[in-house]
């Protein structure tokens, strides 16, 4: 079996965590080429060493310094900044893992698209800003783009073998998020604590809160619409408080096809390091007598308004993902620092999206610029309402 050279963007993120486990426990499998991280160099040195990587790149130039030291006497390259990223991008990998949360993730993944390579993607904003471009680079260089989120993934699977032509809707399962179970007047009131806490997974903090308001989901929708090229119309979701069921398809002959498994990212990673074969991984098997029962329940768009916005950017198509996704960065943002409430953040996202639609930019190509400049304008709007909200 031969080595395959990996990068890992995002590498001390939770995603990144994981795929560095991964590729620890299998060193005759993996070799690393270039790690990537944010404001955690002392930890992004420890896994660069730890697997020998060629290559590790902090984000912010001023941390520089602070990786070199933390990599002296191990051989590792240490780099800095937006530049260095792209060049670590261009380092010859068989797989690039884009595991960059938000936004950000979107120019280093087209640069691995365009050296031809598998780029695992766990970046799900670089499908919502900017679905069309990334899927056009991919068959431009002749890369493939394996999906990491455990509900892609899992529809990925289910696929396997399957006509397209024949696939009848599909369902992307969601916990509920920490608040599934609130009553709806109380969810003003919810802390950044209370938002900040999983009852299923073990993730950022970021991501967690966009469970809990289900933004996250949100996204996952329009990612679906991007990655598949289904009909809006034919993609469901449904609340499944265990998190066992990550997706599921339907076809034409009346047949669902179910993708089982524990909530542990390592699966629809793994999957993605050794596609397309199947090899041992280290995560729980099920034991489905002690599981007992299965539940599910009909998502409430006024528990969960995002679900709602998300159906409107995919019926409006253009430059509504990054407007939309820029939005909901910055609508999280306010509601970290304590400047609005939970139930804010969609209120913040839907203006967004409401006063840039009439925008003539709104509907032009998506190209890099172009999704970039629709991402200041979007973030710049937040921000003016929250300024107007506070008057």
């Amino acid at each position: 079996m031969s080595v395959r050279r990996v990068s890992i963007f995002g590498a001390t993120g939770s995603i990144g965590e994981n795929t560095v486990d991964l590729l620890a426990r299998a060193p005759d499998r993996f070799r690393a080429v270039a790690l990537t991280g944010g404001r955690n160099v002392a930890r992004l040195a420890q896994q660069a060493c730890a697997l020998n990587a060629e290559l590790a790149v902090t984000a912010f130039p001023d941390l520089l310094d602070d990786l070199r030291s933390a990599l002296e006497g191990s051989g590792i390259a240490a780099a800095a900044g937006p530049a260095a990223l792209l060049e670590a991008a261009d380092r010859p990998a068989d797989l690039i893992l884009s595991g960059i949360v938000g936004a950000a993730g979107l120019p280093p993944g087209l640069r691995a698209l365009r050296q031809g390579t598998t780029l695992a993607l766990a970046n799900k904003e670089s499908l919502v800003c900017a679905g069309p471009l990334m899927m056009a680079e991919a068959a431009a260089h002749g890369a493939r783009i394996l999906p990491v989120d455990s509900e892609h993934s899992a529809v990925f699977q289910a696929l396997v073998g399957e006509d397209m032509a024949a696939v009848e809707r599909i369902v992307i399962t969601a916990s509920g998020g920490a608040f599934r179970d609130w009553p709806l007047e109380a969810l003003a009131s919810a802390t950044l604590a209370e938002a900040s806490s999983h009852p299923n997974w073990d993730m950022g903090q970021r991501i967690t809160i966009d469970s809990a308001s289900m933004f996250n989901k949100a996204l996952e929708l329009i990612e679906t619409r991007e990655f598949f090229g289904i009909d809006p119309a034919r993609i469901e979701t449904i609340v499944h408080p265990e998190s066992l069921i990550h997706a599921l398809v339907g076809f034409r002959d009346g047949a669902l096809m179910a993708h089982v498994g524990p909530p542990d990212m390592r699966h629809a990673i793994g999957y993605a390091l050794n596609w397309p074969d199947r090899l041992d991984l280290p995560v729980a098997r099920l034991d489905l007598a002690q599981v007992g029962s299965l539940n599910f329940r009909a998502p409430c768009e006024k528990r969960y308004p995002a679900l709602r916005l998300a159906r409107e950017v995919m019926a409006a198509r253009g430059l509504s993902g990054a407007v939309f996704n820029a939005a909901k960065e910055r609508a999280l943002d306010h509601f970290i620092a304590g400047r609005i409430r939970f139930t804010d953040m969609s209120a913040m996202v839907e203006d967004v999206l409401t006063r840039l639609t009439g925008d003539s930019g709104f509907h032009a190509d998506v190209t890099l610029d172009n999704v970039h400049h629709a991402d200041q304008m979007a973030r710049k709007a937040a921000d003016g309402w929250l300024s107007a909200e506070a008057s």
